[in-house]
């Protein structure tokens, strides 16, 4: 998004800065923009800075200086105004485990001032979305972690925000439910739901989002779409399962690294430039043969390390 798109953002941040009591500096004078309908990844190390941008957007953590905007709103000039417009989910479980999950959203869209009749006919399109209406009435203490996480996102779906923000939302759930839990929020999007996420898990970010930031020691080390930013990598990865077994010297392949992982898989890194082909030739001169391949998801993670790495810090510094 360009400079001059501003005010037409659904987040817009300009040198952001945040010094807590004892001059720890959090937020080195940070920009960015979110455009209306994206799927936008925040990431970082612990202690990079995400929460405290995230508290600030949310208003619950007073910036020290600069500018933020949620859809042309100014945050501290207008900031109910400005809070209409969003929903959070933590990365904690801060509902009451001793109400049920119909009530705890009707209750939740009360506080937003939702006539309580639009509240139950809210709840019940929410929780069928997140695939818990047959868990309506059941106490909450019992549900899964997985069933849990995805009442947070129904809570913070009741108030109908355009700009949704989650923290770690799939923290502590299994591949299945987490996968799950990616399709509803691929739908929240597509409805028109803008979406900022952060996550640890780096194959999720890469799933789900189509821009991304990457903030480290308060500054903002990259940024821009998930598919430049990872056309910056030389090298890509796949993975072959191998028909019958592998022979026990593997042919050498100039400018790859090829690994066994067990009888019949291999693990292929190679550059970018490369033709795949070349590949495939060289296996099947040595009576290797692929029955199939998938690419593994290692480009955001090498990409994430390149940026926030030891080696970046020096350069971050320069750049402050």
């Amino acid at each position: 998004m360009s400079p001059n798109s501003h005010a037409d953002a659904a987040l817009s941040v300009r040198d952001l800065r945040k010094t807590y009591d004892g001059g720890v500096e959090a937020l080195k004078g940070i920009s960015l923009d979110v455009a209306p309908g994206d799927f936008f990844a925040l990431l970082g190390p612990n202690g990079a800075g995400k929460s405290t941008l995230i508290g600030i957007i949310s208003s619950l953590v007073n910036k020290t200086s600069g500018d933020v905007r949620l859809f042309g709103t100014d945050l501290h000039a207008d900031r109910d105004a400005a809070m209409r417009l969003i929903g959070l989910v933590p990365q904690e479980l801060n509902f009451n485990f001793f109400e049920k999950p119909f009530d705890i959203l009707v209750n939740y869209a009360g506080f937003y001032g939702i006539p309580r009749a639009e509240a139950m006919v809210r709840a019940e399109e929410e929780l069928k979305r997140a695939q818990l209406w047959d868990k309506a009435t059941t106490m909450s203490r019992t549900l899964s972690g997985g069933m849990k996480r995805r009442l947070m996102i129904a809570r913070a779906m009741m108030t109908r925000p355009r700009l949704l923000i989650l923290d770690e939302p799939t923290a502590g759930v299994d591949i299945e439910i987490r996968r799950g839990m990616w399709q509803t929020l691929k739908e929240i999007n597509a409805a028109g739901t803008t979406i900022i996420l952060t996550t640890h898990y780096l194959e999720e970010a890469e799933s789900l989002c189509r821009n991304l930031a990457i903030i480290d020691r308060g500054i903002i080390v990259e940024q821009g779409p998930m598919r430049v930013l990872l056309s910056k990598l030389d090298v890509e990865g796949f993975i072959f399962d191998i028909d019958g077994t592998l022979p026990a010297t593997l042919p050498p392949i100039e400018g790859t690294t090829l690994i066994a992982t067990d009888d019949h898989t291999l693990d292929l890194d190679m550059p970018r430039a490369m033709d795949l082909n070349r590949v495939f030739a060289t296996l099947d001169g040595a009576g290797i043969r692929v029955r199939s391949m998938r690419t593994k998801s290692n480009r955001l993670e090498e990409l994430f390390v390149r940026m926030t790495g030891p080696n970046a810090a020096s350069q971050q510094e320069k750049t402050a």
